[in-house]
C-alpha cells in the first residue's frame, strides 16, 4: 500500500512565516517607491517654483549695453553726460528748490573710481538769480527702452539734501535738457512718463524711495510709490536696481525688492514706458535745508544697463 505523506505542523509555521517576511518586505519596497516617487514629485515641484520665481523676480536681462565705471580724475566724461543748468521758466527749479546746478569741477567731477556729485553752500550768480547753493544735474547721452538699470552709490548727507537716481522719457519738453536740445521735445512732464529709481531726503535718514509719475498720479499726489529703510546709505554703498519690461517696473536695493508698478490697465495715463528713457543723477536742495549745512556729495561707483 503506498504511503502517504502527512505534513508536519512546524512545516506549515515555517511557510506562514516566509510568506508574511515576504510580504513585509514587499510593502516595505512600495512604501520606498512610493517615497521616492513623493520625493521626487516635491524636488521637482520646489525648483519649478524656484525657476518661475527667477522669471519673474530675477535679474531678466543680462547683456550689458551701456555704462560708466567713472575711472580717472577731473571732468565727468562729456560723450556720456550733459549738464542740465538751465533754470525754468520763473528762475527757480520746480518744488521751490533753492540750488543752482552747474557745470563745474566743484560740483560733479570724477575722484578715485567714483563720480562725485557735490551740493554745496556758496553764493552763486548765474542766469540772473543769485542762490545760496550750487550743486549737479547730469543728463544720460544714452536712451533706451527696457532693461534693468544698476548703479552702485553712497548718498549724501543733511537734513533739507535731497538725491535722486532717475529716469525720463527723451521727448520730454523741458527747455535746457540735453534731448530737448537735440530736438526730440515734444510731450509735457509728466505725460512723458518718469520712472525715480532711488530718492533720498536727508531729512528722514536711511529710508530709500521709489516711484513713477504719470498723468494718473504725479506731484505731491503720486500715489505709485513705494520704499525700504536701507542702513548706513550715507556710510557704506548700496546697489540701487529697476527693472523694466513691457509688463512691469521692479524696484530693489541690494536685491530687495520694495516697489512694483504693474498696472491692470495700460493706456497713455498709467502706462508711457514704452519709449525711451535716459538717466539723470541730481542732488536738489530743499528750502529747509540745515543752516550748519556746508557741503556733502552723492558718490557713485558705476552704472550699468542691461538687455
Amino acid at each position: 500500500m503506498p504511503r502517504h505523506h502527512t505534513p508536519i505542523v512546524g512545516e506549515h509555521s515555517k511557510t506562514r512565516k516566509l510568506n508574511l517576511i515576504m510580504i513585509k518586505q514587499t510593502l516595505s519596497y512600495i512604501a520606498i517607491i512610493a517615497g521616492l516617487i513623493l520625493l521626487s514629485y516635491l524636488i521637482y515641484n520646489q525648483v519649478k517654483t524656484v525657476q518661475d520665481d527667477s522669471k519673474s523676480n530675477g535679474p531678466e536681462f543680462n547683456t550689458l549695453i551701456w555704462s560708466d565705471e567713472f575711472n580717472g580724475n577731473g571732468a565727468v566724461n562729456p560723450e556720456n553726460w550733459f549738464h542740465q543748468t538751465q533754470l525754468p521758466t520763473g528762475g527757480n527749479w520746480f518744488g521751490g528748490l533753492i540750488q543752482h546746478y552747474t557745470n563745474r569741477e566743484d560740483n560733479s567731477n570724477l575722484k578715485n573710481g567714483l563720480l562725485n556729485l557735490v551740493a554745496k553752500k556758496e553764493i552763486f550768480d548765474d542766469q540772473g538769480e543769485i542762490k545760496q547753493y550750487t550743486s549737479a544735474r547730469l543728463n544720460s547721452k544714452f536712451a533706451f527702452t527696457y532693461g534693468r538699470v544698476e548703479v552702485r552709490a553712497k548718498l549724501p548727507t543733511g537734513i533739507g539734501t535731497w538725491p535722486a537716481i532717475w529716469m525720463l522719457s527723451k521727448n520730454i519738453d523741458e527747455d535746457g535738457a540735453y534731448w530737448d536740445n537735440q530736438g526730440y521735445g515734444t510731450t509735457n512732464w509728466p505725460a512723458c512718463g518718469e520712472i525715480d529709481i532711488l530718492e533720498h531726503w536727508g531729512k528722514n535718514p536711511n529710508y530709500v524711495q521709489s516711484a513713477v509719475h504719470n498723468t494718473s498720479s504725479y506731484g505731491d499726489k503720486v500715489e505709485n510709490i513705494g520704499g525700504q529703510n536701507v542702513e548706513n546709505v550715507s556710510d557704506q554703498f548700496h546697489i540701487y536696481s529697476m527693472e523694466w519690461t513691457d509688463e512691469k517696473i521692479v524696484f530693489r536695493v541690494d536685491g530687495a525688492e520694495h516697489y512694483v508698478y504693474n498696472p491692470s490697465i495700460k493706456n497713455s495715463d498709467t502706462w508711457p514706458y514704452d519709449s525711451d528713457q535716459y538717466i539723470l543723477f541730481n542732488i536738489a536742495v530743499e528750502p529747509d535745508i540745515d543752516s550748519a549745512f556746508v557741503e556733502s556729495s552723492m558718490e557713485i561707483d558705476y552704472i550699468r544697463i542691461y538687455q
